[in-house]
């Protein structure tokens, strides 16, 4: 009998809110998959930019090729080396918590600036540690990335098959921005995963994820709408959060594929 929990996809998305990359294979870290949000963009007072309030941001889409990293967006393109940055420190916040990070490079900067209408400047952050995030439910402190608030994100397979049976229009993953996509056996049953391995790698499940609105921004027009957060808030509202996938962490470094098995 073949396996039930079997890694489906890997997502990465080294820039915060843009576009994800779907990966065959994966170098998982303790601030999450190797350049899955190091980079930030933030406005001229260096706060967070995001979907939320900037859905055209979901149309630009990321590539890595040969140590560089290159966006497109409609019919214009950029790169950048994934190594290079500024000097100057800069204080950002991601939601409470406070980072330190570095500018990538003032064209890049003045790129984005140019295609979404306001100054703003595209950040890293550097090291291990220049972000603490505090699991209010476990009272741990997490190295995380730039992502909301924990390393990874992952998602059963019958958790979106049971919410499509109950959507006119159907959706796919990418509306949730997973990490990892995992093949089980019931809706949300990834909700109850407590320690697990994938390959060689160790996760621990922290606690479920509340969703926003950003669930409903369509990543392939960029257009705000209904659903899915209608219907989830209907049977997925949970002391006033809507909850859809689970945020895990790593608990050492190695490589993950689609394929492997999930190992309790």
């Amino acid at each position: 009998m073949s396996a039930i929990y079997i890694v489906k996809e890997i997502y990465i998305y080294p820039i915060k809110s843009l576009a994800g990359i779907s990966l065959e294979s994966a170098k998982a870290e303790e601030m999450g998959f190797e350049n899955d949000r190091r980079w930030m963009l933030v406005d001229a007072e260096n706060q967070m930019l995001t979907q939320r309030e900037h859905r055209v941001m979901s149309q630009f889409y990321p590539q890595i090729s040969d140590g560089k990293i290159s966006i497109a967006f409609q019919d214009q393109k950029h790169e950048f080396s994934i190594n290079e940055h500024l000097e100057k420190a800069i204080e950002v916040n991601v939601w409470d918590d406070k980072s330190e990070v570095v500018e990538v490079n003032l064209e890049t900067s003045k790129w984005f600036s140019q295609h979404l209408g306001f100054e703003c400047k595209l950040v890293k952050i550097i090291k291990n540690g220049d972000r603490k995030h505090e699991s209010s439910r476990l009272k741990e402190i997490f190295n995380v990335s730039l992502a909301d608030g924990y390393p990874y994100l992952l998602i059963g397979s019958k958790s979106l098959d049971f919410l499509n049976d109950k959507l006119d229009e159907k959706i796919t993953i990418k509306r949730f921005r997973p990490n990892l996509v995992v093949s089980t056996r019931n809706p949300h049953e990834e909700d109850d995963f407590k320690t697990f391995a994938i390959g060689e790698v160790q996760f621990k499940n922290i606690k479920p994820c509340g969703r926003c609105v950003m669930v409903n921004n369509d990543p392939e027009n960029g257009r705000l709408k209904k659903e899915p957060l209608k219907t989830l808030s209907k049977y997925r509202n949970v002391d006033n959060s809507v909850l859809f996938g689970t945020n895990i962490v790593s608990l050492n470094s190695g490589i993950i594929s689609v394929g492997d098995e999930v190992v309790f």
